[in-house]
């Protein structure tokens, strides 16, 4: 008998309900979404189902992320195979059109601070003009008190790996506009998450 390769994830599993009704409030009926760091490929399938006139495209570095998101999108038209895409390493594989928007979920506090720049940089380039940069996950506000789980995941993050950790809100956007995308809209997301909007000029 053949192993599933489909990955599980619980938070994906919990979040992609509340993600999903922010992605039908702001998206138009038509596009073309590249999903940084796919992961299992459970929001892949879970936004290309409910939006059936986006074209997704998933992407992650992982190639058993590919066939765990080639599995569990397994019949999804509008879902293309997944790219290699490391956001380190420019240019990015992009369609000459460009894409609509851009979506990435809880990366930038499991990677080093440089993939956040790389993430900014790289979105700007491919995505059209008035197009969307998704970002999703915890983050520390400036003069806004951190839930006490989220310092504790924050602790924990560290002290796996140094490069680690929740970000400073005001420093990624510091990071967007320095490439040219303006905060669009900041959402508050259950459990102490937020789902932060940019837009490209």
């Amino acid at each position: 008998m053949s192993t599933d390769p489909r990955k599980h994830s619980p938070a994906a599993e919990r979040n992609q309900g509340p993600l999903l009704q922010q992605l039908l409030r702001l998206l138009p009926a038509t596009g073309q979404m590249l999903e940084i760091a796919t992961g299992t490929g459970q929001h892949a399938a879970h936004f290309a189902r409910s939006l059936p006139g986006w074209q997704w495209q998933p992407s992650d570095p992982v190639p058993v992320s590919h066939a765990s998101a080639a599995a569990w999108c397994d019949g999804l038209p509008n879902v293309a195979p997944a790219l290699a895409l490391d956001v380190l390493h420019h240019p990015w594989p992009a369609p000459a059109a460009g894409f609509d928007a851009v979506y990435c979920a809880n990366m930038l506090h499991i990677s080093p601070w440089a993939t956040c720049a790389a993430l900014m940089q790289g979105a700007k380039r491919c995505l059209r003009p008035g197009g969307l940069l998704l970002i999703y996950g915890p983050f520390i506000e400036d003069g806004v008190p951190t839930a006490e789980g989220n310092l504790a995941f924050d602790a924990d993050l560290r002290q796996r790996d140094a490069s680690w950790g929740l970000r400073r809100l005001s420093d990624v956007l510091a990071q967007a506009q320095a490439c040219g995308l303006r905060l669009h809209q900041r959402v508050a997301m259950p459990a102490n998450n937020l789902l932060v909007v940019l837009r490209s000029a």
